[in-house]
């Protein structure tokens, strides 16, 4: 017992004692966690440079561009063909993806071997090689007779400038092939297969093998988001927010990266954790200076570093008594096999043994126990390094996504991971070290590089379709030129129509008299109580205004009027009224005293007088009782007697549209056409006396409330309509009214973006197909998600966050189709608005026999004033050329110039957009209007 203590005590002794005697003379391939830290900071930095415009072309990490925009979402389906380029072995295989989202996938292949007179030949033999392996495939899969998509995994840096093309920038690992580099491979591939009269196929991506391991992971796991691969060579790839790619045009959704990390350290970056070793396995190589980190990493390189570190402790006398054999020698006699073999668990010392006997060598078993040691260290020090850059992948996805903690999946490829048994375990340890913050999967591709090339091809052949389909919904809201003309030409007709005697009562834009006859002349001042109802909140003012000096002071409060209120009785609507008036006025300390009162009014009414209004309908939700066909300031003052409170003067009832007209008339005496966009649609305008026939007398002017949000009620806008509008007209309290503003405000684009969605999600080309409850949910969608969507310039956090809420599951694909949604049909509310307006300031022109004229647009509502591109895309300028119009923008938060309502607003046209300051009127005395 005692004999087999002392034995037990020796190997253990025997055991330290060589461990320790390699630590020392391994002491620089050993690396800290400072270090680890310091190389992910590095490589961090380079991460930066690669993407850069400015720094890429000396970036040692070139962070290229894939074009490949989305991963699998389940919905993939068909028969695709892939190769794979790239390891000691081509492969050739069919991939069927099943339908229904099943994730169902079915592979065959065959493996064709890549002899080094095809690797380091020609390259013109190298592609005729790759096509007369396909062709054997094909034809021995009895697959001539189809007309197969084709996913190309290539395995070397290349730069892309689409997802079909790619130039080899420089061979890696043992390939060489001459007259490659610097040229398309995708086209090199073409014109080999064009030689083979009997392959038909059609190459829809060109895929590093980090792709091809992200896709197919990704197709299991939608959280796989970075793929690695630590085999014969190593490399990473991840989905970046394209907000970062300076090398490639536009800023929504991500794209692919492949990083090509095995020539980090090719400028130097590394120096200080390079060893003898690692230099002397450079200059052996085929590619001097180049792949350094690679050549520290990777299982091409892993065998050869074991071999010269040992060959270099034999000759110092600490290996093998000093004795060395001619295979120790020779280059490539140890690979990484070997490496694995040694560092297993239980046979290994057995392994070692054996594998330093077949090199001609006697070791001890202290020789055995050393050399297990050093196979350790080289192995661990791959490893470490891997992770450290990895861990700078994980960083950065996290901090592009602004979270605190990370979840996502590494896909994993490599024989040297796959095979090696301590490797993967290593690895894991160390990133979750060096990113506590991250939880990390580690999903191995268990089919490796060539399905995801078929995966992406998959994808690539989804995304076309769905993008056709999705373009053709998009343009049925694309406004050309020759529509708009249409449409201003209409509404030009409707105008004239409202303004005759004979034809009102026909027309759809009602042009009615608001017996306002005159502007601000800056002599105003006193105090007046203000109204504004209009929308779903009502507000009472207070403006001040001093004589002489153009100078307003406003005290507002705003009130909401519940649902109940606005769609109860005309009764209980006047009594809320009055009792947010009472509310205003003892905030203000006003209780009692006696003010003339403006009442802007938002609905169309049929004025006799500058203080009588009768209600002709409801819009923008209202439904109040007994309120249509009366006199609303006749209503408003019953309510007052109701209240018996105080004593208002009521002078004037005026449209919102008038109100902001006088507003910024105040501003600008050029004023003399008030628009609102907000929850509805109306313009007004300065008419000629002696075009209105409704009204008696020719001199001078007068304010017309168009009433524009009727047009097309007749039918004559019918062509622009789509079946989005029509679902959301039929579901509205006053289908078949208002449809002009029903395709232009913003009570309603927001639902014709959820009615859109819904249809696009039925297709299969949204949401993997899933509605949510919340989705079915009439007007949910609200309209200020359009003015956040796309305003989003944060990757699409935001889109993804207002969809979240609705209960939408959406990848960042689904991101840019919603986002590119709320555009289309924002962007068509806006041209539409413009084309209407254009319609108004050419009138102004004609009727003032001007060859230019030069006006100022008071605009308003809360559409105009919160949507981010709104103002830019209305056809003023190019539908109105003569009407000279400039603009301008002095809404108080500062000037921004607006772009969607008045596009085209260049070469000299003159419409001046003034924003209102605030809704109501200003009022010295009922003769000032």
């Amino acid at each position: 017992m005692f004999a087999v203590h002392l034995m037990a005590f020796y190997f253990s002794k025997l055991k330290e004692d060589q461990i320790k005697k390699v630590d020392r003379f391994l002491y620089h391939l050993r690396l800290s966690d400072e270090t680890l830290l310091d190389v992910m900071a590095r490589f961090r930095a380079e991460m930066e440079k690669g993407l850069a415009r400015d720094t890429n072309p000396t970036a040692s990490v070139k962070m290229l561009p894939t074009f490949v925009r989305a991963i699998p979402d389940g919905s993939e389906n068909g028969e695709f063909l892939s190769l794979d380029l790239g390891g000691s072995k081509f492969r050739v295989l069919k991939v069927k993806v099943s339908e229904e989202g099943k994730r169902n996938v079915h592979m065959e292949s065959q493996f064709y071997p890549t002899p080094n007179e095809i690797t380091r030949g020609n390259g013109t033999e190298l592609f005729d090689y790759i096509a007369d392996c396909l062709a054997d495939f094909m034809k021995t899969k009895e697959l001539t007779h189809k007309k197969l998509p084709l996913g190309f995994t290539f395995s070397f840096p290349c730069r892309q400038t689409k997802l079909e093309e790619g130039v080899l920038l420089s061979w890696t690992k043992k390939f060489k092939a001459r007259g490659v580099q610097d040229t398309d491979v995708v086209s090199r591939l073409r014109n080999a297969m064009q030689r083979h009269e009997d392959l038909d196929v059609d190459i829809l991506a060109l895929v590093n093998d980090t792709v091809g391991t992200m896709m197919t992971c990704a197709y299991d796991d939608p959280y796989c988001e970075v793929g690695v691969i630590i085999g014969t060579g190593t490399n990473a790839c991840y989905m970046e927010d394209m907000s970062n790619i300076d090398l490639v045009e536009g800023d929504e959704g991500r794209m692919c990266i492949n990083t090509e990390w095995g020539a980090f350290g090719d400028d130097g970056a590394l120096e200080d954790i390079r060893t003898e070793f690692d230099r002397e396995l450079d200059l052996g190589s085929l590619n001097p200076g180049k792949q350094l980190f690679e050549k520290m990493i990777s299982g091409l390189y892993m065998g050869e570093l074991v071999r010269l570190i040992l060959l270099k402790m034999a000759k110092a006398g600490l290996l093998f008594g000093g004795k060395k054999s001619s295979a120790l020698h020779t280059k490539g006699k140890i690979d990484t096999q070997h490496v694995a073999a040694m560092e297993k668990t239980k046979e290994g010392l057995a392994n070692t043994r054996e594998i330093l006997v077949d090199l001609g060598l006697d070791p001890s078993e202290a020789d055995c126990i050393a050399v297990q040691h050093v196979c350790t260290i080289v192995s661990f020090r791959s490893a470490n390094l891997c992770a450290a850059a990895l861990a700078a992948i994980l960083t950065r996805l996290r901090e592009n996504r602004k979270l605190e903690r990370l979840r996502t999946t590494v896909g994993m490829d490599g024989t040297l991971y796959k095979i090696h048994p301590q490797y993967p375990k290593r690895l894991h340890k160390v990133v979750r070290k060096l990113v506590p913050n991250c939880d990390v999967r580690f999903l191995l591709s268990e089919s490796g590089s060539a399905k995801g090339a078929a995966m992406v091809t998959a994808v690539a052949s989804r995304v076309q379709t769905q993008r056709k389909q999705i373009d053709q919904v998009l343009a049925l809201f694309q406004m050309t030129r020759e529509r708009l003309v249409r449409v201003r030409d209409k509404m030009r007709a409707e105008l004239e129509y409202g303004l005759k005697r004979k034809t009102h009562a026909l027309a759809t834009v009602k042009m009615l008299p608001t017996y306002v006859c005159g502007m601000p002349d800056g002599t105003e001042k006193g105090k007046f109580l203000a109204l504004d109802l209009g929308g779903t909140n009502f507000r009472v003012l207070l403006v001040k205004i001093r004589s002489g000096r153009r100078s307003v002071r406003m005290y507002n409060k705003i009130f909401a009027i519940p649902l109940e209120i606005m769609q109860g009785t005309g009764e209980e609507l006047y009594d809320h009224i009055v009792q947010c008036i009472a509310d205003f006025l003892e905030y203000m300390g006003l209780k009692g005293a006696q003010l003339p009162l403006g009442f802007t009014f938002s609905f169309p009414c049929d004025q006799t007088s500058i203080d009588k209004g009768r209600l002709i309908r409801w819009t923008k939700g209202f439904k109040a009782t007994e309120c249509e066909g009366e006199d609303v300031v006749d209503m408003l003052r019953e309510a007052i007697k109701r209240r018996n409170e105080f004593d208002l003067d009521i002078v004037a009832v005026v449209n919102d549209t008038v109100g902001t007209m006088m507003t910024c008339g105040y501003e600008d005496p050029n004023c003399e056409v008030g628009l609102i966009a907000g929850t509805g649609s109306n313009v007004c305008y300065m008419e000629e006396m002696r075009n209105i026939e409704l009204v008696d007398g020719d001199e001078g002017k007068m304010c017309i409330n168009t009433e524009w949000g009727g047009f097309g009620d007749n039918g004559c806008i019918d062509d622009i309509r789509t079946q989005y509008d029509e679902e959301v007209d039929e579901g509205s309290l006053n289908p078949g009214k208002q449809r002009y503003e029903k395709m232009t405000s913003g009570m309603y684009l927001g639902e014709i973006v959820r009615q859109i969605l819904i249809d696009l999600t039925r297709q299969g080309f949204l949401f993997r197909g899933q509605i949510s409850e919340r989705l079915r949910t009439r007007a949910i969608f609200e309209t200020k998600f359009l003015s956040q969507i796309e305003s989003d310039r944060l990757a699409l956090l935001q889109v993804r966050r207002i969809l979240q809420q609705l209960g939408l599951d959406s990848t960042c694909e689904d991101s840019i189709v919603v986002k590119e949604v709320c555009g289309a049909v924002s962007r068509r509310a806006a041209q539409l608005c413009g084309a209407g307006l254009a319609a108004i300031v050419e009138k102004r022109r004609e009727d003032q026999g001007l060859e230019h004229l030069k006006i100022t647009v008071g605009v308003d509502g809360t559409l105009y004033k919160l949507h981010p591109q709104l103002k830019g895309s209305a056809p003023v300028k190019s539908l109105a050329p003569s009407s000279g119009c400039t603009h301008h923008d002095s809404f108080p938060l500062g000037n921004k110039v607006s772009k969607r309502l008045l596009w085209g607003c260049r070469d000299g046209l003159a419409v001046k957009a003034l924003i209102c300051k605030a809704k109501g009127p200003r009022f010295n005395s009922p003769g000032v209007m």
